[in-house]
């Protein structure tokens, strides 16, 4: 509690004990994964994965990728949380001690997951991750809430594994990557070095989706440097700080922008998704230029109606701003540009390409709907004051739309006083911080997290929360 406001982190890690979740793992796959040492002295998973250049299971990964652009974490053992985010009674004390009542914990090395070309080791991989994490956190007075991963690699298999997570282990909600790596158009014998990505909002995960809304279960939308995934800007940084200055952002800001304008959230209208641990101080500007580029180019836009000047009035300015010298060239060169332009070849009116109009079946939804109706989350971290200017930017709804996570187990995590960090970095109201603390975690996480809560942290000691 932080003065007497439950304490919700709505994204926690586990780092994977590897002694543990061997045991847990199919034995065909054992001999293809093990933990190393790197030649700068890091520890990285080594997996075998499948081979499209030699259609064998003979291409070695290492994760988070050590090297090149697009780098993975090194030195990245956080010296006061990683014991925690292995053995759940230090990671109890440590809650106990900053306040924390609840954690959702989200997996590490289950990152790369969804970036594994042998389908069916990352269908073995998901269900092991998921035995092991519903066992680990089982006994822990319902204070760990473990989130399962999928085998984005197969719908099918991902919306089985779902079912199971949710119905047979209780886990309250599920993991997906912001993308999926395949095959880019140009270069397609390059792969998995050259790739592009298959989005959230392709027709493929639409049965995954309808899954979540059937089930009632909210989807954490995760990423990471060095996970083979697209990360926009960061795949061409070479350093990980600047590679991961720009990857968690703009691996949430794609996956984003796509399940908004591909309408995703208009035919899921109960979906919930959180897009976590890229922070929030982005969501305004982004959701700003979503506001805009919907009303002026897709609600008020005529492709088929474009500006045309006046030929007479055109020719005019040319004379006024050349001068009155061969005024009859100017004439002649403004009517050969002009028939040229503007030809009935050329007539907009006569085009029949459904290209011309981009995104129209949401011409009569603001893409600002879906921030306002509780579909779309956030996270922030301890010492992030942007919660405090959502709602300057972004109006009543930006109070909403983040929730509090202390990022555990990660090299970036801050443990001493995380929560008094959040609370006291801006001058939040009582309600403002009750959201931030909680509530806004249990809007996106629903009645599988609220119905789970102990009975001395129930919710009808809640203030503020959303309906």
């Amino acid at each position: 509690m932080y003065q007497d406001l439950l304490v919700i982190d709505a994204d926690a890690h586990k780092i994977e004990n590897p002694l543990v979740i061997r045991d847990y793992i199919e034995p065909q796959y054992r001999d293809r994964l093990s933990l190393i040492v790197d030649s700068l002295g890091d520890q990285r998973m080594r997996v075998i994965d499948f081979n499209p250049a030699t259609g064998k299971n003979d291409l070695e990964r290492l994760y988070p990728q050590p090297q090149g652009l697009g780098k993975g974490g090194f030195r990245s053992l956080h010296p006061e949380t990683t014991l925690g985010a292995m053995f759940n009674q230090v990671r109890i004390e440590h809650m106990d001690r900053e306040g924390i009542d609840v954690q959702v914990i989200y997996g590490t090395w289950t990152l790369s997951y969804s970036s594994y070309l042998d389908k069916d080791m990352a269908i073995a991989l998901c269900r092991a991750y998921n035995n092991y994490m519903a066992d680990d956190c089982r006994g822990y007075d319902n204070r760990l809430k473990p989130i399962g991963v999928l085998p984005m690699q197969d719908v099918n298999e991902a919306i089985k594994e779902m079912r199971r997570c949710v119905n047979e282990l209780g886990m309250i909600g599920v993991s997906i990557a912001p993308n999926i790596a395949i095959p880019h158009p140009k270069a397609p014998d390059a792969f998995p070095e050259i790739r592009t990505c298959k989005t959230l909002s392709h027709p493929d995960f639409e049965p995954l989706l309808q899954a979540a809304v059937d089930l009632d279960v909210s989807i954490g939308i995760h990423g990471g440097p060095g996970s083979y995934m697209i990360g926009g800007i960061a795949d061409h940084m070479e350093t990980f700080v600047l590679s991961h200055i720009f990857v968690q952002r703009n691996q949430q800001q794609m996956a984003l922008a796509r399940m908004v304008f591909d309408g995703v959230f208009e035919r899921f209208p109960t979906l919930r998704v959180g897009f976590l641990e890229g922070g929030c101080g982005w969501l305004p500007d982004l959701a700003h230029a979503f506001h805009e580029h919907w009303e002026k180019r897709i609600r008020d836009f005529d492709p088929k109606n474009p500006y045309r000047p006046s030929l007479m009035e055109f020719t005019k300015l040319m004379i006024q701003e050349r001068g009155v010298h061969n005024n009859s060239n100017i004439i002649s060169q403004a009517k050969n540009l002009f028939d040229l332009l503007w030809t009935k070849q050329h007539d907009p009116t006569q085009i029949d390409d459904s290209s011309l109009y981009e995104h129209y079946d949401l011409r009569h939804r603001d893409p600002m709907e879906y921030f306002g109706r509780g579909q779309i989350f956030t996270s922030f971290e301890s010492d992030d004051p942007a919660p405090a200017y959502l709602p300057i930017a972004m109006g009543e709804m930006g109070k909403h739309l983040t929730c509090f996570s202390g990022d555990y187990g990660h090299w970036d995590g801050v443990l001493k006083d995380c929560v008094k960090s959040a609370a006291e970095v801006a001058d939040y109201d009582r309600e403002h911080l009750n959201l931030l603390l909680n509530g806004n975690a249990l809007a996106l996480y629903g009645d599988r997290l609220s119905r789970s809560l102990p009975e001395n942290l129930s919710a009808s000691t809640l203030v503020g929360t959303r309906g």
